[in-house]
Parts: structure tokens; sequence; C-alpha cells
């Protein structure tokens, strides 16, 4: 059996029938998140919709998926490359940090465009979600996420690719021969490089994500109308694995398939920045509040973050992976959002003053505590010399310490504010309640129909 029908055969798993209710209840709750950053992006405050509507008019097509917050309608695959790429913008959506993707901007784009095209259920959509969301995280840890990252490799849209195309698949509802095909296809589609690092409008790094979600639901099209793929994508002479890093561990991508799902070790975002800040925010805050600081009674901060990641985040060009920037902008306004990151705050002297004072090195030590750690110590001096430490190994949105409910509705309140209104938002939570007794999610996707 080949390394890629071992994949096609853990697939049954994710039938929605199979699935636990919690499991589905987590998708909801990743969609819900989803769509509000989402939409926050459609602000005409940013450029990117502009430009997305402007493609999805040039580009036409039959009009059997949505774009979100726009009454245009285009193909599946197109409305899965602009609202993913609405998905990532705003960097405000759930992550994945042990396999360093963001599942849900590549899988919901996707399963939601392929889900009107089909008129698919519900429950259907949240079942491919699950399963999208699973298999991008785990083709992530098959290659190894530090091993992409080192290649300048974009894991998420590598590995996203692949997910996208089985969320898509499964909504398709591909027989064995062509879901094949779908992963050989979606394999040679994949890519997506780190290179955005150096773009700060902020529109090549979502972009990747955009591309990831219209390559899988591209690659799932054709395979249903009988275009033929690779036969065995994940092995064979030139495998999957050997082109984006040299290494590939099945047992990584199959252990616990269909017992442990992937979507339930989601971290959710409450700032507008890259996964591995939010813990040295979250300490440098909860400092702040407890001692009662201001911004100027700071004379250092000095983090330690993991050894695998904390180079990431060390004066990145982007500011929204800058955790010096971040971290400035967050102590004098309590939070980052992404009009922050659009527009320079480096510009005021006081923030960017604050921003010199703070460095960041590598300790190993979080490493070795859990894979792909995104915790962080900080030690704050004041200006008198006292000094104070705070370590956070799970940020406030880990599925360790998970947001509340309520935390999550305020989010997308403040998302959403301005965009929705107030009736029409709770008219979407409402659909999104009992999605999965919904018979088909247009009526759900027409609700994010806006203008």
């Amino acid at each position: 059996m080949t390394p890629t029908q071992q994949l096609l055969d853990a697939l049954p798993a994710f039938a929605p029938d199979r699935l636990p209710v919690a499991v589905l209840d987590q998708a909801r709750t990743t969609l819900y998140d989803c769509l509000g950053a989402q939409l926050a992006a459609t602000s005409r405050e940013f450029p990117i919709m502009r430009l997305l509507e402007r493609l999805v008019r040039e580009v036409g097509g039959t009009p059997e998926s949505s774009l979100v917050g726009s009454c245009l309608r285009t193909t599946a695959a197109t409305a899965a490359l602009a609202n993913g790429a609405l998905a990532y913008y705003c960097d405000i959506e759930s992550h994945h940090p042990a396999a360093n993707v963001h599942a849900i901007a590549v899988i919901g784009p996707a399963a939601l465009a392929v889900g009107e095209r089909q008129h698919a259920s519900g429950v259907e959509v949240l079942a491919a979600i699950v399963a999208g969301v699973d298999i991008a995280a785990r083709v992530s840890y098959a290659l190894g996420p530090a091993a992409q990252y080192a290649r300048g490799f974009h894991p998420t849209t590598v590995a996203g690719t692949l997910g996208s195309a089985v969320a898509a698949g499964l909504l398709l509802r591909l027989d064995n021969d062509s879901f094949r095909n779908a992963l050989g296809l979606a394999g040679t589609s994949a890519g997506g490089l780190l290179s955005w690092v150096d773009d700060p409008t902020e529109q090549s790094r979502p972009l990747n994500i955009g591309l990831a979600a219209q390559a899988g639901v591209q690659a799932a099209l054709l395979a249903a109308t009988g275009f033929r793929g690779p036969a065995d994508i994940l092995g064979g002479k030139y495998p999957f694995g050997k082109a984006f890093t040299g290494q590939w561990d099945q047992h990584a991508l199959l252990e616990g398939i269909g017992t442990r799902h992937e979507i339930t070790r989601l971290f959710f975002k409450r700032n507008a920045c890259c996964v591995f800040i939010p813990a040295s925010l979250d300490a440098l805050l909860d400092i702040m509040a407890t001692e009662s600081l201001s911004p100027q009674d700071i004379a250092k901060i000095a983090i330690r973050a993991p050894e695998s990641s904390y180079q990431v985040i060390d004066n990145n060009p982007l500011r929204s992976h800058s955790v010096q920037y971040v971290l400035a902008v967050a102590a004098h306004q309590g939070h980052v959002t992404f009009a922050d990151i659009l527009t320079d705050r480096g510009a005021d002297p006081d923030i960017d003053a604050l921003a010199q004072k703070i460095t960041i090195t590598g300790d190993p030590g979080f490493d070795r505590q859990a894979h792909q750690s995104i915790g962080s110590t900080v030690h704050l001096t004041t200006s008198t010399g006292a000094v104070h430490h705070r370590e956070v190994e799970h940020p406030l949105g880990s599925h360790r310490n998970p947001l509340s409910t309520q935390d999550l509705a305020d989010k997308f309140t403040a998302l959403t504010t301005g965009i929705l209104t107030p009736d029409r938002a709770a008219q979407l939570r409402s659909t999104l309640d009992r999605l999965h007794t919904l018979p088909d999610i247009n009526d759900l996707t027409r609700l994010l129909e806006l203008g």
C-alpha cells in the first residue's frame, strides 16, 4: 500500500456521522472566528478588498461561490483564492502552533466555496473543515515545520494545499481513484515562499494562503472531471517530502488520525500579530497592570523564547512579525489591531524609543517543554532598577488556556462593527449556531454578501 493510499484509507474517519459532536462544535467556533477575520479585512480602511473585487470582476466565471463582504460571485476556485487572502490579511484568525499552519484561513474559504457550489449541508461543510485542518497540520508535521522554514517555505501554503484538496474532495464526493488524483494534482501545485517578509504592504503574505486554498480546490475539481495526477504524491520516485524538506514522517502524518483531531489544538488570537508574540504580550501587559507601570517607567525588556522560533520575530521588517514593534505599541494602547500594523506607529518617538529597549534571545528549554512551543519569559526592568519577571507557557487563546465563548463573541463584534449591522451580525450568529442542521450552506453564505 502506498503512502498516499494510506492517507486515503484514513479519510472515512471524517464522515459527519463519525465525528464527535464536540469536534463539529469546535469547527463551527473556528469558522465563526475566521469569518470575523475575513469581514474585518473587507473594511474600506484597507486596500485589499478593492483589489480582490477588481480581480473577481475581471476573472468572472460561473457565479457559483461568493466573495465575502461583497455581492460579487465567481468560480469556486477564484472565490477560495480571494476569501483565503481575506482570512489571513489581518493576522487575527486562529493558528495551529504545533504544525505552524494558519489552517482555517486556507480550509474555511475552500470548504465554503465548494460547499456553495455543491449546495452542501452545514454538517458536511463542518466535517470537511475538520478534515482539511487535520490534514494540513499532519502534512506539516510530516514535512517538519522548522525544516520548511529553514528552506524558506511557508508551511501554511505547502501543507495547506493538500488540506484544501481534502476538504474540497470530500464535498465533491470523489471516489478513491479521483481522490488520489486530486492529492497528486494538489501536491504538484503546492508551494509558497516566506519572501513576503520583505513586503511592507502585507499583501503577498495573505495571498500565499489564498493560493493554497485555490490550488487545493482546483486540484479536486480537475480530478472530478477525470483529470489524472501523480499516482503516489507522498511516495514514488520524486515524493512530496523530498522536494520541500528532504524528509517525510509517515507516522507523524497518520498517528492518531480519526481520534486526535487537530482542530481542537488551535490558538485563537486577540491581537493582530504572529503567533509567536502573544505569550510575551500577555506577560508584558500583566506586569504593567499588576505593578501600575506606564511605558515611560520601562528601562528595558528582555525576552526568552523558543530557540526554534525566536528569530522569526526578532526585529522582523514586517511589523506584524516584530516582537519589538508589537510590544511597544501594546504597551502604549493595551492591544494591537491590524490598523497598527499597516500604519507605522514607530514614527511615534515614544513607541520607537520603547521598541529599542526590547531584546529577545532563544531558550531551548521551551522547545523541550512542548513541540513548537509558543511560550516565553519576560524580564522587565524599570527606570528605578526594579526587575519583574513573568513566564507564560500557554498564552490566553491556546487550547490549554482557551478564550471563553463570550471572549470570542466580543472579538467578532469588535472585528465586524461598522461592517455588519447589529441585526445582520445577530442573524449570522444564529445561523452559525444551527449550522449542523442547515440543509444548504448557501443559507449561511448569503449573510456574508454585503453591498
